[in-house]
């Protein structure tokens, strides 16, 4: 069975980042991906949806009082980067309520719970949707297939269109790929702090509200990242 899923928010950003994991969970299809309420509204009307993954904080007209006004109400999962919404999306019978930065392994959680909606019975017969824990990956490099073991990487740097991974020893990888593709390709361990980096959130040894320090080199936060990576460096 297929599950058809929409994503509603006005960061590109915060979709690409949702697309990007529902693409890692069987029998899940994204249908549409829209940067505001009113864009998703007509859609909404014409097509069946399953689950909703919708941003409470948009300008125009606001997640949740959105959601309220729908006739056809699929199941929701909220995200926002605001704790205060927690119980304005929970009074909406909200499946879940995800806090950007949202990482995979609570993504993985909220989708379970919209599942065991759907299956009641389903304890133990998740073995399809199960997380795929993997400690590397491979990156094309002169026509080779180099092994990257994501324990060994500080942080990724974007270059235009190739990135440059950083290591504990050794010289630095450049490879042929957008941040973007190679964010998605990841786990959870890794944050994306600015537009041109990603950092290892285990090797951080320090922070400010405006870089983060790994191996006493200072990497910027950028400002669209600011609200939603200081949470979650006062939780590590």
């Amino acid at each position: 069975m297929s599950y058809q899923c929409v994503i509603i928010d006005d960061e590109p950003l915060a979709r690409e980042l949702l697309e990007g994991y529902l693409e890692k969970i069987p029998d899940f299809k994204l249908i549409a991906s829209c940067s505001s309420a009113i864009e998703a509204s007509g859609f909404l009307n014409k097509n069946k949806v399953d689950l909703l993954f919708l941003d409470i904080e948009m300008p125009v007209l606001k997640g949740t009082d959105f959601f309220k006004n729908l006739v056809h109400k699929p199941k929701v999962i909220f995200t926002t980067a605001y704790r205060d919404y927690a119980v304005d999306g929970f009074e909406l019978n909200a499946l879940d309520y995800l806090l950007k930065p949202i990482f995979f392994e609570r993504f993985f959680s909220a989708i379970q719970k919209f599942l065991k909606q759907k299956q009641p019975n389903i304890e133990g017969q998740l073995a399809h949707t199960k997380l795929s824990k993997t400690s590397y990956l491979f990156v094309n490099k002169a026509k080779k297939q180099i092994k990257v073991v994501f324990d060994d990487i500080l942080y990724i740097e974007s270059l235009k269109d190739y990135i440059k991974i950083h290591f504990k020893e050794g010289e630095p990888l450049q490879v042929k790929e957008s941040i973007s593709a190679f964010e998605k390709r990841i786990d959870n361990r890794f944050i994306r702090l600015h537009r041109s980096y990603i950092v290892n959130s285990e090797k951080i040894t320090a922070y400010t509200k405006n870089d983060v320090e790994i191996e006493r080199l200072e990497i910027p936060i950028g400002n669209n990242y600011k609200d939603n990576m200081l949470p979650f460096l006062k939780s590590i």
